[in-house]
Protein backbone atom coordinates (compact mmCIF):
# COMPACT_ATOMS: atom_id res chain seq x y z
CA UNK A 1 0.00 0.00 0.00
CA UNK A 2 1.01 3.74 -0.58
CA UNK A 3 2.35 5.47 2.46
CA UNK A 4 1.03 9.38 2.52
CA UNK A 5 4.19 11.11 4.27
CA UNK A 6 3.54 13.98 6.21
CA UNK A 7 7.66 15.17 6.74
CA UNK A 8 10.88 14.00 8.07
CA UNK A 9 12.09 15.08 11.56
CA UNK A 10 15.81 16.33 12.41
CA UNK A 11 16.42 14.35 15.84
CA UNK A 12 19.40 16.55 16.99
CA UNK A 13 18.29 19.83 19.04
CA UNK A 14 20.39 21.85 20.63
CA UNK A 15 19.36 22.14 24.26
CA UNK A 16 21.11 22.24 27.70
CA UNK A 17 21.17 19.86 29.80
CA UNK A 18 19.49 19.64 33.31
CA UNK A 19 19.27 17.12 36.51
CA UNK A 20 18.40 13.98 39.33
CA UNK A 21 15.33 9.16 41.84
CA UNK A 22 15.80 7.23 45.23
CA UNK A 23 18.59 5.24 46.52
CA UNK A 24 17.87 2.73 43.46
CA UNK A 25 18.26 4.81 40.93
CA UNK A 26 20.09 8.23 41.58
CA UNK A 27 23.04 8.87 41.02
CA UNK A 28 26.19 10.22 43.16
CA UNK A 29 26.10 13.54 41.30
CA UNK A 30 22.64 14.25 42.78
CA UNK A 31 23.32 13.48 46.61
CA UNK A 32 21.13 16.55 47.26
CA UNK A 33 17.62 15.01 45.66
CA UNK A 34 15.42 15.28 47.97
CA UNK A 35 14.12 10.92 48.31
CA UNK A 36 11.46 10.41 46.13
CA UNK A 37 8.28 8.46 46.94
CA UNK A 38 6.95 5.09 45.03
CA UNK A 39 3.80 3.70 46.35
CA UNK A 40 2.59 0.45 46.96
CA UNK A 41 -0.06 -1.56 48.40
CA UNK A 42 -3.01 -1.93 49.97
CA UNK A 43 -3.96 -2.28 45.80
CA UNK A 44 -7.26 -0.89 45.09
CA UNK A 45 -7.07 -2.29 41.44
CA UNK A 46 -8.64 -6.36 41.21
CA UNK A 47 -6.00 -8.58 40.01
CA UNK A 48 -8.74 -10.57 37.76
CA UNK A 49 -11.83 -9.59 35.89
CA UNK A 50 -13.73 -9.95 32.54
CA UNK A 51 -11.25 -7.17 29.98
CA UNK A 52 -13.56 -8.19 27.00
CA UNK A 53 -16.42 -6.44 28.53
CA UNK A 54 -18.42 -3.75 26.37
CA UNK A 55 -15.16 -4.36 23.63
CA UNK A 56 -16.79 -3.87 19.91
CA UNK A 57 -14.73 -6.48 17.65
CA UNK A 58 -16.34 -5.04 13.90
CA UNK A 59 -13.19 -4.61 11.62
CA UNK A 60 -11.14 -6.27 14.01
CA UNK A 61 -8.46 -9.55 12.90
CA UNK A 62 -10.17 -12.36 14.60
CA UNK A 63 -7.16 -14.18 14.41
CA UNK A 64 -5.20 -11.73 16.42
CA UNK A 65 -8.23 -11.21 19.19
CA UNK A 66 -8.71 -14.92 19.58
CA UNK A 67 -5.27 -15.54 20.44
CA UNK A 68 -5.29 -12.34 22.88
CA UNK A 69 -7.88 -13.21 24.59
CA UNK A 70 -7.33 -16.73 25.08
CA UNK A 71 -3.65 -15.57 26.62
CA UNK A 72 -5.08 -12.69 28.88
CA UNK A 73 -7.29 -15.20 30.06
CA UNK A 74 -8.85 -13.72 33.69
CA UNK A 75 -6.40 -10.93 34.14
CA UNK A 76 -7.31 -7.50 34.18
CA UNK A 77 -5.38 -5.67 31.82
CA UNK A 78 -5.60 -5.13 27.74
CA UNK A 79 -3.51 -6.52 24.75
CA UNK A 80 -3.32 -4.09 22.11
CA UNK A 81 -1.82 -5.24 18.51
CA UNK A 82 -0.56 -3.46 15.74
CA UNK A 83 0.84 -4.28 12.18
CA UNK A 84 4.24 -2.37 12.34
CA UNK A 85 4.41 -2.14 8.41
CA UNK A 86 1.45 -0.12 8.31
CA UNK A 87 -0.46 1.14 11.94
CA UNK A 88 -3.70 -0.99 11.22
CA UNK A 89 -4.66 -1.71 14.89
CA UNK A 90 -5.45 -5.35 14.14
CA UNK A 91 -6.98 -6.21 18.12
CA UNK A 92 -7.75 -4.21 21.02
CA UNK A 93 -8.88 -6.48 23.96
CA UNK A 94 -9.94 -4.63 26.47
CA UNK A 95 -10.70 -1.38 24.41
CA UNK A 96 -11.73 1.19 27.92
CA UNK A 97 -8.46 0.64 29.48
CA UNK A 98 -6.76 0.83 26.11
CA UNK A 99 -8.51 4.74 25.70
CA UNK A 100 -8.05 5.60 29.13
CA UNK A 101 -5.75 8.93 30.06
CA UNK A 102 -3.16 6.77 30.06
CA UNK A 103 -0.74 4.94 33.34
CA UNK A 104 2.76 5.39 34.09
CA UNK A 105 5.25 3.67 31.27
CA UNK A 106 7.22 2.49 34.59
CA UNK A 107 11.13 1.07 32.73
CA UNK A 108 9.54 0.79 29.02
CA UNK A 109 10.04 4.61 28.98
CA UNK A 110 13.73 3.44 28.71
CA UNK A 111 13.04 2.38 25.02
CA UNK A 112 12.76 6.46 24.32
CA UNK A 113 15.51 7.18 26.79
CA UNK A 114 18.15 4.93 25.11
CA UNK A 115 17.63 6.27 21.60
CA UNK A 116 17.47 9.86 23.00
CA UNK A 117 21.11 9.11 24.42
CA UNK A 118 22.35 7.49 21.24
CA UNK A 119 20.91 9.92 18.58
CA UNK A 120 22.94 12.86 21.04
CA UNK A 121 25.82 10.79 21.23
CA UNK A 122 25.67 10.74 25.02
CA UNK A 123 26.62 7.27 25.03
CA UNK A 124 28.27 4.93 22.21
CA UNK A 125 27.54 1.34 21.46
CA UNK A 126 30.66 0.34 22.91
CA UNK A 127 30.44 2.75 25.86
CA UNK A 128 29.88 1.44 30.06
CA UNK A 129 28.66 3.36 33.04
CA UNK A 130 30.69 2.91 36.12
CA UNK A 131 27.80 2.32 38.83
CA UNK A 132 28.25 2.08 42.60
CA UNK A 133 28.04 -1.52 43.31
CA UNK A 134 27.46 -2.87 40.20
CA UNK A 135 30.70 -2.20 38.28
CA UNK A 136 31.16 -1.11 34.38
CA UNK A 137 27.26 -1.62 32.93
CA UNK A 138 26.88 -1.38 28.49
CA UNK A 139 23.46 -0.33 27.03
CA UNK A 140 22.82 -4.18 26.24
CA UNK A 141 22.65 -5.33 29.68
CA UNK A 142 21.05 -2.27 30.94
CA UNK A 143 17.67 -3.19 28.85
CA UNK A 144 18.26 -6.28 29.21
CA UNK A 145 17.94 -6.07 32.75
CA UNK A 146 16.12 -2.53 33.07
CA UNK A 147 18.91 -1.37 35.12
CA UNK A 148 17.69 1.97 36.84
CA UNK A 149 21.07 3.16 38.14
CA UNK A 150 22.02 3.06 34.45
CA UNK A 151 19.28 4.79 32.97
CA UNK A 152 19.12 7.33 35.89
CA UNK A 153 22.59 8.53 35.13
CA UNK A 154 21.95 8.25 31.17
CA UNK A 155 18.73 10.81 31.97
CA UNK A 156 20.70 13.26 34.25
CA UNK A 157 23.44 13.46 31.23
CA UNK A 158 21.30 14.43 28.86
CA UNK A 159 18.71 16.80 30.98
CA UNK A 160 14.95 17.10 31.22
CA UNK A 161 15.10 19.36 27.87
CA UNK A 162 16.89 16.60 25.68
CA UNK A 163 14.26 13.93 27.15
CA UNK A 164 11.35 16.11 26.70
CA UNK A 165 12.59 16.63 23.61
CA UNK A 166 13.05 12.97 22.22
CA UNK A 167 10.26 11.62 24.14
CA UNK A 168 7.49 14.29 22.40
CA UNK A 169 9.35 13.55 19.44
CA UNK A 170 8.34 9.92 19.82
CA UNK A 171 5.40 10.66 20.69
CA UNK A 172 4.37 11.08 24.09
CA UNK A 173 2.02 14.03 25.06
CA UNK A 174 0.36 13.33 22.11
CA UNK A 175 -2.04 10.90 20.44
CA UNK A 176 -1.80 8.11 18.68
CA UNK A 177 -4.06 7.56 16.19
CA UNK A 178 -5.68 9.14 13.27
CA UNK A 179 -9.50 9.93 13.72
CA UNK A 180 -10.11 7.36 16.91
CA UNK A 181 -12.79 9.24 18.52
CA UNK A 182 -12.06 7.69 22.36
CA UNK A 183 -8.00 7.67 22.37
CA UNK A 184 -6.77 10.51 24.71
CA UNK A 185 -3.09 12.20 24.63
CA UNK A 186 -1.65 10.88 27.56
CA UNK A 187 1.06 13.15 29.09
CA UNK A 188 4.62 14.56 29.21
CA UNK A 189 4.95 16.61 32.01
CA UNK A 190 7.14 20.53 31.96
CA UNK A 191 9.51 19.81 34.42
CA UNK A 192 11.53 17.45 35.87
CA UNK A 193 9.66 15.75 38.40
CA UNK A 194 9.55 17.08 41.97
CA UNK A 195 9.51 13.02 43.43
CA UNK A 196 13.43 12.02 42.17
CA UNK A 197 13.59 14.53 39.42
CA UNK A 198 15.02 13.02 36.14
CA UNK A 199 16.44 10.20 37.42
CA UNK A 200 13.24 9.11 38.18
CA UNK A 201 11.42 10.25 35.15
CA UNK A 202 14.29 8.48 33.00
CA UNK A 203 13.76 5.02 34.83
CA UNK A 204 10.61 4.48 35.95
CA UNK A 205 8.85 7.52 33.81
CA UNK A 206 7.59 9.22 36.56
CA UNK A 207 4.95 11.97 35.89
CA UNK A 208 4.42 10.58 32.62
CA UNK A 209 1.29 8.95 31.29
CA UNK A 210 1.60 7.04 28.65
CA UNK A 211 -1.15 4.71 27.10
CA UNK A 212 -0.54 1.60 25.06
CA UNK A 213 -1.25 3.29 21.75
CA UNK A 214 1.93 5.32 22.51
CA UNK A 215 4.18 2.65 23.42
CA UNK A 216 2.77 0.73 20.25
CA UNK A 217 3.28 3.42 18.21
CA UNK A 218 7.01 3.56 18.99
CA UNK A 219 7.73 0.23 19.04
CA UNK A 220 6.20 -0.21 15.50
CA UNK A 221 8.61 2.50 14.35
CA UNK A 222 11.50 0.32 15.82
CA UNK A 223 10.51 -2.81 14.22
CA UNK A 224 9.88 -1.62 10.69
CA UNK A 225 13.38 1.28 10.77
CA UNK A 226 11.76 4.41 11.71
CA UNK A 227 8.75 4.99 10.51
CA UNK A 228 6.09 6.68 12.51
CA UNK A 229 2.57 5.63 11.48
CA UNK A 230 -1.00 6.68 12.35
CA UNK A 231 -2.48 4.02 14.21
CA UNK A 232 -5.88 3.41 12.85
CA UNK A 233 -8.31 1.60 14.20
CA UNK A 234 -10.93 -0.02 11.45
CA UNK A 235 -14.49 0.33 12.26
CA UNK A 236 -15.38 -2.56 9.92
CA UNK A 237 -14.17 -4.81 7.45
CA UNK A 238 -14.75 -2.44 4.73
CA UNK A 239 -12.20 0.11 6.40
CA UNK A 240 -9.65 -2.39 7.34
CA UNK A 241 -9.34 -3.46 3.46
CA UNK A 242 -9.43 -0.34 2.36
CA UNK A 243 -6.77 1.19 5.08
CA UNK A 244 -4.32 3.45 3.32
CA UNK A 245 -1.04 3.81 5.79
CA UNK A 246 -0.72 7.41 7.39
CA UNK A 247 2.83 8.60 8.15
CA UNK A 248 2.76 11.10 11.21
CA UNK A 249 6.88 10.88 10.98
CA UNK A 250 10.07 9.40 9.79
CA UNK A 251 12.16 9.13 12.90
CA UNK A 252 16.27 9.13 11.86
CA UNK A 253 16.76 6.13 14.39
CA UNK A 254 17.62 3.41 11.56
CA UNK A 255 21.37 3.56 12.35
CA UNK A 256 20.72 3.22 16.05
CA UNK A 257 18.62 -0.19 15.94
CA UNK A 258 21.61 -2.40 15.65
CA UNK A 259 23.00 -0.96 18.94
CA UNK A 260 18.50 -1.01 20.79
CA UNK A 261 17.89 -4.49 20.01
CA UNK A 262 20.36 -6.73 21.38
CA UNK A 263 19.32 -4.80 24.35
CA UNK A 264 15.48 -6.07 23.79
CA UNK A 265 16.12 -9.26 22.56
CA UNK A 266 18.03 -10.28 25.59
CA UNK A 267 15.30 -8.72 27.78
CA UNK A 268 13.36 -11.78 26.63
CA UNK A 269 16.59 -14.32 25.86
CA UNK A 270 18.06 -13.91 29.29
CA UNK A 271 16.62 -10.70 31.18
CA UNK A 272 13.27 -9.27 32.61
CA UNK A 273 11.08 -10.45 29.81
CA UNK A 274 12.25 -14.11 29.94
CA UNK A 275 9.18 -15.53 29.89
CA UNK A 276 8.20 -14.20 26.78
CA UNK A 277 11.04 -16.67 24.96
CA UNK A 278 9.64 -18.44 22.37
CA UNK A 279 11.15 -20.23 19.10
CA UNK A 280 11.21 -17.46 17.03
CA UNK A 281 13.26 -14.20 17.70
CA UNK A 282 11.20 -11.58 20.18
CA UNK A 283 12.39 -8.10 21.32
CA UNK A 284 10.41 -6.20 23.94
CA UNK A 285 10.99 -4.03 26.93
CA UNK A 286 9.02 -5.12 30.43
CA UNK A 287 8.07 -2.29 33.41
CA UNK A 288 6.78 -2.59 36.35
CA UNK A 289 5.85 -0.03 38.94
CA UNK A 290 2.55 1.35 41.10
CA UNK A 291 0.51 4.48 40.37
CA UNK A 292 -3.25 5.07 42.24
CA UNK A 293 -3.04 2.08 44.42
CA UNK A 294 -2.80 -0.60 41.35
CA UNK A 295 0.68 -2.40 40.45
CA UNK A 296 1.11 -1.49 36.46
CA UNK A 297 2.61 -4.62 34.29
CA UNK A 298 3.74 -3.50 30.97
CA UNK A 299 5.47 -5.25 28.02
CA UNK A 300 5.98 -3.66 24.56
CA UNK A 301 6.90 -6.15 22.05
CA UNK A 302 7.35 -7.38 18.26
CA UNK A 303 8.58 -10.76 16.79
CA UNK A 304 12.03 -9.52 15.27
CA UNK A 305 11.99 -11.93 12.19
CA UNK A 306 11.96 -11.29 8.39
CA UNK A 307 7.95 -13.06 8.17
CA UNK A 308 5.48 -10.89 9.17
CA UNK A 309 5.31 -8.50 12.28
CA UNK A 310 3.25 -7.77 14.95
CA UNK A 311 3.64 -4.97 17.46
CA UNK A 312 2.14 -6.48 20.92
CA UNK A 313 1.61 -4.73 23.78
CA UNK A 314 0.21 -5.69 26.77
CA UNK A 315 -0.51 -3.43 30.06
CA UNK A 316 -2.03 -5.41 33.77
CA UNK A 317 -3.61 -3.62 36.38
CA UNK A 318 -4.41 -4.89 39.46
CA UNK A 319 -2.25 -6.33 42.83
CA UNK A 320 1.07 -7.43 43.06
CA UNK A 321 1.21 -10.49 40.37
CA UNK A 322 0.31 -7.64 37.80
CA UNK A 323 3.99 -6.89 36.85
CA UNK A 324 5.95 -6.74 34.11
CA UNK A 325 7.24 -10.53 33.96
CA UNK A 326 3.57 -11.68 33.69
CA UNK A 327 2.86 -9.14 31.09
CA UNK A 328 6.18 -10.69 28.67
CA UNK A 329 4.34 -13.91 29.89
CA UNK A 330 1.04 -13.62 28.06
CA UNK A 331 2.72 -11.80 25.24
CA UNK A 332 4.90 -14.96 25.01
CA UNK A 333 1.86 -16.84 25.18
CA UNK A 334 0.21 -14.83 22.30
CA UNK A 335 3.27 -15.32 20.07
CA UNK A 336 2.88 -19.09 20.28
CA UNK A 337 -0.52 -19.22 19.78
CA UNK A 338 -0.41 -17.79 16.50
CA UNK A 339 2.73 -19.59 15.69
CA UNK A 340 0.76 -22.59 15.95
CA UNK A 341 -1.69 -21.81 13.82
CA UNK A 342 0.98 -20.35 11.22
CA UNK A 343 -0.30 -16.74 11.09
CA UNK A 344 3.43 -15.16 10.34
CA UNK A 345 3.43 -17.42 7.52
CA UNK A 346 0.26 -16.02 5.72
CA UNK A 347 -0.75 -13.15 3.61
CA UNK A 348 -3.53 -10.89 5.02
CA UNK A 349 -6.92 -12.02 3.53
CA UNK A 350 -10.70 -10.71 3.97
CA UNK A 351 -11.48 -14.27 5.51
CA UNK A 352 -9.79 -12.92 8.77
CA UNK A 353 -11.54 -9.58 8.80
CA UNK A 354 -15.19 -11.39 9.28
CA UNK A 355 -16.04 -10.60 12.62
CA UNK A 356 -18.91 -11.48 15.29
CA UNK A 357 -19.33 -10.07 18.80
CA UNK A 358 -20.29 -13.98 19.80
CA UNK A 359 -16.78 -15.14 18.81
CA UNK A 360 -14.23 -13.05 20.93
CA UNK A 361 -16.79 -11.92 24.18
CA UNK A 362 -15.38 -15.03 26.26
Amino acid sequence: MPAVATGRVSVRPAVASGTSRPAAARTPSSPAAAPPVVAGGPWTEPTFADSTEGDNVDGEDLDIRRAAVEALGRYNGSILTVDPDTGRILSIVNQKLAFSSGFQPCSTIKISVALAGLSEKVIQPADKFRLPGLGRMDLTYALAHSNNYYFATLGEKLGFEKLSFYARLFGYGEKAGLSIAREQPGRFPSAAPRNGGVGMLSSFGEEISQTPLQLAALLSAVANGGTLYYLQYPRNPAEAQSLIPRVKRRLDIAELLPVIKPGMRGAVEFGTAHRAREDGPIAGKTGTCSENGAHLGWFGSFNDTGGRKLTIVVLLTGGRPAGGALAAGIAGNMYRILGEKNYFARPVTSANLISSQICCAE
